[in-house]
C-alpha cells in the first residue's frame, strides 16, 4: 500500500496544481497565483487550457483512487472555477482567490489520509466520458444548427 508522497504521479498532480493555482506569491505578501489565473486574462481562450488541465489532473486522480464521490465534489470545483472565470473582470478575481486545482489535491491527500482510496476509477472514467463526448456532440450539433439558420437567413435576405 502506497501513500499520497509514495506515489510519483500524484506528486505530479500536485506540481502542476501548485503551478497551475499557487507557484507565485505577490513579493511582501502571503498572497500566491499561479498561471491559471494569468491564462483566464486571455479573452475567449484564456480558460481552455486550464480546465484541460485540470481535466488531466482528474483523471490521474482517478485513475489512482479517487472514489466517485470524491470524483463529483472535484468535478464540482473544475466547473465553479471555469464557469465564474468565464466572466469578464470578476471571473479574473474569483481565479486568482478560488484555487480550485489546489482544492482537488487537498481533497485526494485527505482522501488518501483516511484510507478511502479505491484504486482504478476506470467505470466512473468510462462515464464521464461517455458525457463528455455526448455534451460535444450536442454543442457541435447546436453549432451546426445556428450556422445553418444564420446561413439561410443571410441567404434569403441578401438577394432582396
Amino acid at each position: 500500500m502506497s501513500t499520497f508522497d509514495q506515489d510519483n504521479r500524484l506528486q505530479w498532480v500536485e506540481r502542476i496544481s501548485r503551478l497551475m493555482d499557487s507557484q507565485f506569491r505577490v513579493p511582501g505578501t502571503n498572497w500566491r497565483f499561479g498561471l491559471d489565473p494569468l491564462m483566464g486574462l486571455i479573452p475567449v481562450v484564456g480558460g481552455l487550457p486550464s480546465l484541460a488541465i485540470s481535466g488531466v489532473l482528474i483523471l490521474t486522480m482517478m485513475r489512482h483512487g479517487a472514489s466517485g464521490q470524491l470524483v463529483v465534489r472535484m468535478l464540482l470545483n473544475v466547473i465553479l472555477d471555469t464557469v465564474f472565470g468565464a466572466i469578464p473582470v470578476i471571473g479574473n478575481i474569483f481565479d486568482f482567490a478560488y484555487k480550485a486545482n489546489d482544492r482537488n489535491v487537498r481533497l485526494l491527500r485527505r482522501h488518501y489520509a483516511e484510507g478511502k482510496y479505491q484504486g482504478s476509477g476506470r467505470g466512473l472514467l468510462l462515464v464521464v466520458l461517455l458525457v463528455f463526448f455526448a455534451l460535444g456532440g450536442l454543442v457541435i450539433w447546436g453549432v451546426w444548427e445556428v450556422g445553418s439558420a444564420l446561413w439561410h437567413y443571410l441567404a434569403q435576405h441578401s438577394w432582396q
